[in-house]
């Protein structure tokens, strides 16, 4: 499960446990300050501080003669330290202007990739770079962060619908399919209101199931169009470019299956769905009433 928004998991006591560099913990407590106070410049610039002196503790090796109980305590604190660095950088975008929030999810990407804050970050990060007019970086960052989160439903959607752009149908496919197996496993993230997660999944669902949908339909695979075609089209609520879309190739699709299957019932169903695309207005609306009116004319001669 993904950690909440507000929350940091790392169990870090008011003071070690074991003897640290002082200026380690000095550094810890100015972080937690600048955290605290949503001082974006500071919180970017003590991060960094307080990740050098930590991984100078975690790097260092057992002198002789001192006890490996003490020391390996010593060296889980500085890395609970280097964690809570991740946390704050991740902390404070979420709450900062778009600029300042790419500034620091592009820093915490860099420090470590594959932080679990991250896995939380790309629907801000993404949200800010759009805002920022960096949309064009948004795939090449999806590319990269996928290795390290296979079943983050932002990126495999991101990926998705930049393959299908790019006419790169297998991977448009392989993509949707994936985002679909990922979000039927996904429970609500902790933090997040039940209607804000409804909401998202079935967006994320729709899309998939249309990309997958799409794809099949341009294979000539009737059987599994229709299937992903059909599981999109309740979620296409609020966006009637895709309704549209949807409509038009469940109506192509059934019109096959509905001839191959001598099946006039199918045929029937695919005008229907042609009739439906043609009501709604766009770059389909004439072909889709055109291919009602021969899908009728073809079940009229069916028995």
């Amino acid at each position: 499960m993904k950690v909440s928004v507000l929350s940091f998991a790392v169990l870090l006591i008011a003071g070690p446990l074991v003897a640290v560099p002082d200026d380690l913990d000095d550094a810890f407590q100015s972080l937690k300050d600048a955290e605290s106070k949503k001082d974006a410049g500071q919180v970017k610039k003590k991060a960094a501080e307080t990740r050098a002196l930590a991984r100078q503790v975690t790097a260092a090796s057992v002198p002789e003669g001192v006890d490996k109980e003490a020391w390996a305590k010593r060296a889980a604190y500085a890395r609970d330290i280097e964690l809570y660095t991740e946390y704050a950088l991740y902390a404070t975008a979420t709450q900062a202007p778009a600029a300042t929030a790419v500034d620091l999810l592009s820093t915490l990407e860099q420090e470590n990739p594959k932080s679990k804050y991250l896995d939380e970050a790309y629907p801000r990060y993404f949200g800010a770079l759009n805002q920022t007019g960096q949309a064009a970086k948004i795939p090449a960052i999806a590319e990269k962060a996928i290795a390290h989160f296979p079943e983050n439903e932002d990126l495999l959607l991101v990926l998705a619908d930049t393959a299908l752009n790019r006419k790169q149908n297998d991977r448009a496919l392989g993509h949707a399919q994936r985002l679909v197996a990922a979000l039927g496993r996904h429970s609500k993230p902790e933090g997040m209101p039940a209607a804000d997660w409804e909401r998202k999944k079935n967006v994320a669902l729709g899309r998939g199931h249309w990309i997958a949908g799409f794809v099949h339909s341009e294979r000539k695979e009737y059987f599994q169009a229709d299937t992903d075609l059909r599981a999109a089209l309740p979620l296409m609520k609020g966006d009637e470019a895709t309704l549209a879309a949807v409509l038009f190739h469940l109506g192509l699709v059934n019109y096959q299956i509905g001839r191959l299957t001598l099946n006039r019932a199918r045929v029937v169903e695919a005008a229907r769905f042609s009739d439906q695309a043609a009501a709604i207005n766009g770059p389909l609306a004439q072909q889709a009433w055109r291919n009602g009116g021969v899908m009728r004319a073809e079940a009229a001669k069916m028995r």
